[in-house]
């Protein structure tokens, strides 16, 4: 009989998956689940790029602060990961998946390791399993493709590739002999586009029956490629589903279920190339509105809970729940001390974007109000001036459709967001920047 009893940790990470795509019709299984759990109904990324916002779970910290601000830049060697601090606390670790943080960006500069192993020194502190590829949408497609172990072994797998990395963590589960408690990482790549074919690749068991599926409301009046993509995307969202729902079943199996707590979240979202040429990097909800459930520990009871969530929020919430001090660096606000009354809810979640633009954000209950720099976001992280970019009022405009930022109506709540913005920068260790009126009025 195990005589540790402290939780095991599974966190289930989906990549560039929208909020709403949380229902019913979509994650039957994961909705099931949830009655046991809570539902987080505003939960939001800090970056919505992959490795940054990757960087950020980690490390518990800021973009700019553990120096992964773009896309391709490695996480310092000396960085001590959540992974790091659960090992030391006797946790067994694991992971598998997309890493997205040991290659470095520049051809002939660092390492790069995006379709080979990944060296030891680079597995973000994962002792004890490890099945990864760092950029796996280069090492696989949506069926077929290959991870490493932590010896730099190849393993090809054949099928779809959110059933085989799924598999993976089984794996693990079966594997797994010691009674230490564990913390089991699950990367899944879906429901991203495949970079080189540049779409959407759903399970083909699933996508005829989201072919006439209704476009979002914040999609439908803007431009983009929805039409075309939005089928395979909900079909690569229902393949996780289901694989969510194996996993849980293993855990019930072998008696691990009441005694874990199982994350579901995802970095980012989808914008459908409707607020820039891609689908990410920008702050409206599109792309920064998560889905989040946590279930088990003291999120019970199938409750929704409306208070405000970052993605920097669950580092220092899955520490407290190993019984981890947290650490003084960490930025995010534990959701166990929240509910414990130790810790005051945010009154807004602080975004930091990178490449498309070099710019800052927060999101309140009611309101986004971003800021963005004349210098490009893919040769600068910060600035010392920003401009004011977009103001959405989200009460009476959720779906962003009219950008209020030159209104003379919201020039007080501008104010106040601005004094907002700029404390949630200090915070993060920025120097405090000058904020300007904007330009011009973005359209969309």
């Amino acid at each position: 009989m195990r005589k540790d009893t402290r939780p095991n940790i599974i966190f289930y990470f989906s990549d560039q998956q929208r909020w709403d795509t949380f229902n019913p019709t979509c994650m039957p299984n994961l909705t099931k689940i949830a009655e046991d759990g809570v539902t987080f109904d505003n939960s939001f990324t800090c970056q919505p790029v992959c490795g940054p916002a990757r960087a950020c779970l980690q490390t518990g910290t800021y973009a700019t602060q553990n120096g992964c601000y773009w896309n391709g830049i490695a996480l310092p060697e000396n960085t001590k990961t959540i992974a790091d601090y659960l090992s030391e606390a006797g946790y067994e670790t694991a992971y598998v998946g997309k890493w997205h943080l040991a290659s470095d960006r520049y051809p002939g500069i660092g390492l790069h390791c995006e379709t080979s192993a990944i060296p030891k020194e680079r597995q973000g502190g994962y002792r004890d399993f490890w099945r990864t590829a760092d950029v796996l949408e280069f090492t696989s497609h949506g069926y077929d493709g290959y991870v490493f172990d932590s010896d730099g072994n190849r393993i090809d797998f054949k099928g779809y590739r959110a059933d085989c990395i799924n598999d993976f963590a089984l794996e693990y589960l079966d594997e797994k002999t010691s009674d230490k408690p564990f913390f089991l990482f699950v990367s899944q790549i879906e429901p991203h586009h495949q970079n080189d074919h540049c779409c959407y690749e759903g399970k083909k068991e699933y996508i005829a029956q989201y072919k006439d599926a209704p476009i979002p409301e914040d999609l439908a009046f803007l431009p983009g490629d929805y039409k075309k993509m939005y089928p395979d995307y909900l079909a690569a969202i229902r393949a996780l589903d289901e694989n969510v729902a194996r996993l849980v079943q293993k855990l019930k199996e072998k008696g691990l279920y009441d005694n874990t707590v199982l994350f579901y979240t995802s970095d980012h979202g989808s914008h459908f190339k409707t607020r820039n040429m891609e689908y990410k990097r920008s702050c409206h909800d599109s792309c920064t509105h998560t889905p989040l459930v946590i279930c088990g520990g003291p999120f019970r009871g199938g409750k929704h809970d409306e208070r405000l969530v970052s993605l920097i929020d669950l580092p220092p919430t899955i520490l407290d729940l190993a019984g981890v001090q947290v650490p003084p660096s960490y930025m995010g606000k534990s959701l166990v001390a929240q509910y414990a009354g130790k810790e005051e809810p945010r009154d807004c979640v602080f975004m930091q974007i990178s490449e498309s633009q070099c710019g800052r954000a927060i999101r309140t209950a009611r309101y986004i109000y971003a800021v963005r720099a004349l210098c490009s976001g893919m040769t600068h992280h910060s600035a010392k001036v920003y401009f004011e970019d977009y103001l959405y009022d989200l009460q009476e405009d959720p779906i962003e459709a009219h950008n209020l930022i030159r209104s003379s109506a919201y020039k007080e709540e501008r104010a106040k967001l601005r004094r907002m913005l700029l404390n949630e920068m200090k915070c993060a260790g920025e120097e405090t920047p000058k904020i300007l009126p904007a330009v011009f009025v973005r359209r969309k």
